[in-house]
């Protein structure tokens, strides 16, 4: 039986995100766009529920297209909270509308979310080798610098937390233990091919 980070459980919808995505290096701007909606989702809550609630939010949120969520009225927002198939919370269904329109705006100064985000990381993952799941830290120095820069361009719910949730999540940090099948795997991704955007550059953290 293959070994896995210590954090997984035995439902199969949280292993094959494990074995699938988590840690997969993610430059698709809709996808990068749904993991922000969906680690601000989860604050304060398990990252199960919201999987399990994954399908539901692409239907509310329209296939998490921002151009589409940023155009999100007050009538919508009023019909999102009578719907149970998300989390009925006022400020993070406000926060993934106002972010959707701060995403927008990054798209339009960077050419490409992606472009803005993987600044932070240089380009290309950072590849850690925690042997144990008491290692991961919840917050590092790098996401501290990511969501403060999010927070100055009027970004929401995105506290240095999510933030290293959302590196893990979308491989710009590889956190899959040493003994986990997937830290290898990951490893050997290719590595993403830069692209000529404006705004590109590494972004270093501040101390």
């Amino acid at each position: 039986m293959a070994r896995r980070c210590g954090w997984v459980n035995t439902d199969p919808l949280y292993i094959a995100y494990h074995d699938r995505e988590w840690g997969v290096p993610v430059h698709d701007d809709r996808k990068l766009f749904e993991f922000l909606v969906l680690e601000s989702a989860q604050a304060g809550l398990s990252w199960i529920t919201i999987l399990k609630k994954r399908e539901n939010y692409r239907q509310a949120f329209d296939g998490f297209d921002p151009e589409k969520v940023a155009r999100f009225d007050a009538r919508k927002i009023r019909t999102l909270l009578s719907d149970a198939g998300i989390v009925r919370n006022r400020l993070k269904i406000q926060a993934a509308v106002n972010n959707a329109r701060r995403f927008l705006e990054i798209q339009k100064e960077f050419g490409s979310f992606a472009a803005y985000s993987w600044r932070f990381v240089g380009g290309r993952p950072i590849q850690n080798r925690w042997k144990t799941l008491k290692q991961l830290p919840a917050a590092t120095p790098l996401s501290e610098t990511f969501s403060r820069d999010l927070k100055n361009q009027g970004f929401s719910f995105l506290g240095p937390t999510v933030i290293y949730a959302h590196m893990q999540a979308t491989g710009m940090v590889n956190d899959h233990t040493t003994d986990c099948f997937r830290h290898r795997q990951v490893k050997r991704l290719p590595p993403p091919q830069p692209s000529p955007v404006k705004g590109e550059g590494v972004v270093q953290a501040r101390p």
